[in-house]
């Protein structure tokens, strides 16, 4: 089912300047999309985006989608947009999440979109190369994620393998304590 919110005044708007009128429905959209990823019990606590502190994950998510959504209006690159995008990816890379879960988050942003247009737009034969340029876009957005998100994936990753060198290390060197003791 649609939730179409537009009325007939679009007729002579591109698809950016509807999307761009619209950014604070599709942005809550958005918002309320990526905490579905999240467990049920996690979601509530992480609505009250406006503590930066008490709620840092509800509030970096926030701005993060909202810096995201302005990016891809304003045609920047997903290097250009990374600061937004790189604090996103740090908390779902050492969440629980697998990588494709983890990134998925971006292309909820294309049904979000088309939610919002009216259907005419989407049936448009002029609007169809704006809005295949947004989903080109988008999909660059989620294959930069992916590569921010094994980046830190790979940092954890090297974080605990010289945890588990260094109490290896001092394990030994207990052990030759104890040895030379005995003796």
């Amino acid at each position: 089912m649609r939730s179409n919110s537009l009325g007939n005044g679009t007729a002579g708007m591109s698809v950016k300047d509807i999307l761009r009128e619209n950014k604070a429905d599709l942005v809550k959209k958005w918002f309320e999309a990526v905490l579905e990823t999240y467990h049920e019990e996690s979601r509530a606590p992480m609505r009250r985006r406006e503590a930066q502190f008490a709620n840092p994950v509800g509030f970096n998510l926030a701005q993060g989608l909202e810096g995201l959504f302005d990016g891809l209006l304003q045609g920047m690159m997903p290097a250009d947009v990374a600061t937004h995008l790189d604090a996103m990816v740090r908390i779902r890379a050492v969440q629980d999440f697998a990588p494709s879960r983890a990134v998925s988050f971006i292309f909820q942003l294309k049904r979000i979109i088309r939610e919002v247009l009216p259907p005419e737009r989407l049936g448009d034969p002029a609007s169809a190369g704006e809005i295949r340029e947004m989903d080109d876009a988008i999909d660059d957005l989620a294959l930069y994620a992916f590569d921010l998100y094994m980046r830190c994936r790979e940092t954890v990753y090297d974080i605990k393998a010289k945890e588990a060198q260094s109490a290896t290390f001092r394990l030994l060197q207990q052990a030759k304590i104890l040895t030379e003791r005995k003796e």
